[in-house]
């Protein structure tokens, strides 16, 4: 198969999604696999896999699942292995899991804080811990996170353990670009806004809006330059330049994806 990741195995996390549609992950994994990736995808629950992996089979691409706990050090430790098993080496990673939760710091229980935490930043350190010595070995790769616009602004509601957390990928990745760019590994950040994703009327509607899902839709869009949500296939997109050898010389940086509302001052 040709295309812009020929060759290449990514690893891709949170490759399901929560329910129909394009989520991120969902979407990297579909484009990965049109573009030439071989990919293995990753998902807590297989049945959110079923959809992905039947996308990919109709455009004849590869897919390998694989269940794991991104937040479990042993669990992501087997992903990795049964990768390489499989494909018999990780080119790219690209992480995809995350949630959020409302509340600031008076709001926000103390195990809720922990939580969002673990599972939006520390799994991005597992993976990154399991990944780069398999990176380090072949001689190089490519990591992708996936961060939040609520990481480098206010985008509307507290929510203080989210944007904690991504707040402190985006620095992550600056870090290990830095520290493992001798070893050939880059490192960068896509920083998506508020798209219209699965997640919208799975969990955030009922957060924000009482469960109304129309209403939200039309609060996050009003902030939007452009005048319309993109949705997961508009981060797959950025994270595919980031995965592949046209951003060769690219590494420590973000691509934000939100329409123009982070530049916008109100």
């Amino acid at each position: 198969m040709t295309g812009r990741l020929a060759g290449k195995v990514a690893l891709i996390t949170g490759a399901g999604s929560v329910g129909p549609g394009w989520g991120n992950g969902r979407a990297a994994a579909v484009l990965f696999a049109r573009e030439g990736a071989k990919v293995f995808a990753v998902d807590l629950k297989p049945d959110a896999l079923t959809e992905t992996v039947a996308l990919i089979g109709d455009e004849g691409g590869t897919v390998h699942t694989h269940t794991c706990d991104v937040t479990d050090s042993a669990s992501v430790a087997g992903a990795v292995a049964a990768c390489r098993e499989t494909f018999g080496r990780v080119d790219i990673l690209v992480n995809n899991v995350g949630g959020s939760r409302p509340g600031g710091p008076a709001e926000l229980s103390e195990e809720d804080w922990a939580a969002q935490l673990d599972y939006n930043l520390t799994s991005v350190y597992l993976t990154c811990r399991h990944v780069i010595p398999v990176m380090r070995e072949q001689g190089g790769g490519s990591i992708v996170n996936t961060a939040s616009t609520s990481g480098i602004r206010w985008t509307g509601s507290a929510q203080v353990g989210y944007a904690s957390a991504k707040a402190g990928v985006i620095q992550l990745s600056r870090v290990l670009a830095v520290q493992h760019a001798p070893d050939g590994i880059r490192a960068n950040t896509v920083v998506p806004g508020q798209l219209h994703t699965p997640m919208v009327e799975t969990r955030l509607a009922n957060q924000r809006e009482g469960g109304d899902v129309e209403a939200l839709l039309a609060r996050r869009q009003a902030r939007i330059p452009l005048g319309f949500a993109g949705d997961g296939r508009d981060t797959a997109y950025a994270a595919l330049f980031l995965a592949s050898d046209e951003a060769r010389f690219v590494t420590g940086t973000e691509l934000v994806v939100d329409g123009g509302m982070t530049a916008r001052c109100d």
